[in-house]
């Protein structure tokens, strides 16, 4: 199961690699004012894919990271009734870090498209 997931991830950082590439031999081939408005329209495009794919492997990883913390608290709330109430003050302050980490993914990502005038 490793070896495939490590297969998996090799192949989609490879492909991650090659795409400018291969965006820019079709811009080369155009013409020189048509390359230029194609480029700018490129970066856009790939700058929006950018920023959805920061917010979206974001959003994907504090979902993972929030259910796993909630499933333990309640595991260890279920063990051990008496220390319930010092479990629910570390999730919250465990869920509070996690979603932090979203809302710098959010901020990451809307920079990336107000640097690219995309937005606002």
């Amino acid at each position: 199961m490793k070896k495939i997931i490590s297969v998996v991830l090799i192949t989609l950082a490879l492909i991650c690699l090659l795409v400018p590439f291969a965006m820019a031999t079709e811009a080369a081939k155009e013409e020189a004012p048509a390359a230029a408005s194609s480029s700018d329209s490129s970066t856009k495009s790939m700058a929006a894919l950018a920023a959805a794919l920061a917010i979206g492997i974001a959003a994907f990883g504090t979902g993972i990271g929030q259910g796993l913390g909630l499933s333990k608290a309640c595991e260890g709330a279920a063990r051990n009734p008496g220390a319930a109430g010092k479990i629910q003050l570390l999730l919250i302050i465990g869920l509070a870090m996690i979603e932090s980490l979203a809302i710098y993914a959010l901020l990451v990502a809307l920079g990336i498209l107000i640097n690219q005038k995309m937005f606002f």
